[in-house]
């Protein structure tokens, strides 16, 4: 079967080829409907990446972040045309101790792996999950942003002190919003407290229980536990932030990306006994157990509807690069594209 996928061959610049799919009964051939841009796929196709892991990943097609309607399942298990989430961690063994995320030998699609910018993702179908009614394509297009997010707050639960009165969430971004959010509705009884540095972001938080600018802190303020959520340069500010006002034997998350090195007050660190730990990515556990809960609770996903910015229909590869500059000037929020591909 032919198929056509969609890869960047150099920093903004996408180009169509044609490919064959082998149909096999290990695979599940689904049609991408709605994907969404995360700022991974930004930074290859802005070309900020170091140059090194450009020349070593490209040619490759963008996104991870995605849902489809199936086309083909030699087994049946998945109808035709039905509506499923696809999962872009690609695991090739099982690890006693470490999770399927963390192994460095799986493969992670739109990282060195084309990724779901294709007319039809064969996909294997231990990566493919049935999505829920009642989750909207525009939400359910970022699941596994969200799933993200869910993974790092069970790793959380695994490791952190049972003293939980207030948790911090440093960052006002998609990330920060999600995080936020499925904390007050997996711990009710703690305080949320949002740190950011754009008001009128902060303002979007209206299910914390408080928010303050970074640079305006009342007196006194202390946590039990924070997750940084801010990524870049500005991570090391944010997590120094959090050591300082954070209670003994806190428990730090953190999740935001830098491509360099961010300093530490791991003087403080170790006085604390702080635990600090990082979560990148999830699996397919991550995946189910989140669209479990998104269906016990269905205003998740309506309070998630409130991040959707642009929604992009996308028919060619001009389509393609607009959607990408269109995330780039947008003032915050998802950039959804529509495949009608």
């Amino acid at each position: 079967m032919l198929n056509t996928v969609y890869r960047l061959v150099e920093p903004g610049r996408i180009e169509a080829e044609f490919c064959d799919i082998d149909i096999t009964a290990d695979a599940v051939l689904v049609r991408p409907t709605y994907l969404s841009i995360c700022n991974a796929d930004q930074r290859y196709f802005q070309g900020t990446r170091p140059a090194r892991v450009l020349r070593s990943k490209l040619p490759m097609a963008l996104i991870h972040e995605g849902i489809g309607e199936v086309v083909f399942d030699m087994k049946g298990e998945f109808p035709v045309g039905s509506r499923v989430v696809m999962v872009p961690n690609m695991p090739c063994e099982e690890d006693v101790a470490a999770a399927e995320n963390y192994l460095p030998s799986s493969r992670f699609v739109s990282s060195g792996w084309d990724g779901f910018m294709q007319d039809i993702v064969s996909i294997r179908r231990d990566r493919v999950l049935s999505l829920p009614e009642s989750v909207n394509d525009q939400v359910a297009a970022f699941t596994e942003l969200v799933s993200v997010a869910y993974h790092t707050i069970d790793r959380f639960d695994s490791r952190a002190h049972s003293r939980r009165n207030v948790i911090g969430v440093w960052g006002d971004g998609n990330l920060a919003f999600i995080t936020t959010l499925l904390l007050k509705k997996r711990m009710p009884e703690s305080r949320i407290i949002v740190f950011g540095k754009h008001n009128h972001k902060l303002r979007e938080f209206v299910f914390a229980d408080e928010c303050f600018h970074i640079d305006e802190l009342p007196e006194g303020i202390y946590i039990d536990h924070g997750f940084e959520c801010v990524g870049g340069m500005n991570s090391g500010r944010a997590i120094n932030q959090m050591i300082d006002i954070i209670g003994p034997e806190g428990c730090i998350a953190t999740m935001g990306v830098s491509e360099d090195n961010v300093p530490i007050n791991t003087r403080m660190v170790l006085e604390k006994g702080i635990t600090l730990f990082g979560s990148s990515r999830s699996g397919v556990r991550d995946f189910r157990n989140l669209l479990a809960f998104y269906e016990a609770n269905p205003d998740v996903t309506e309070y998630l509807g409130r991040i959707v910015g642009n929604v992009v229909h996308v028919r060619s590869i001009s389509d393609m690069s607009a959607a990408f500059e269109a995330d780039m000037k947008k003032k915050g929020g998802k950039t959804i594209m529509e495949w009608k591909k």
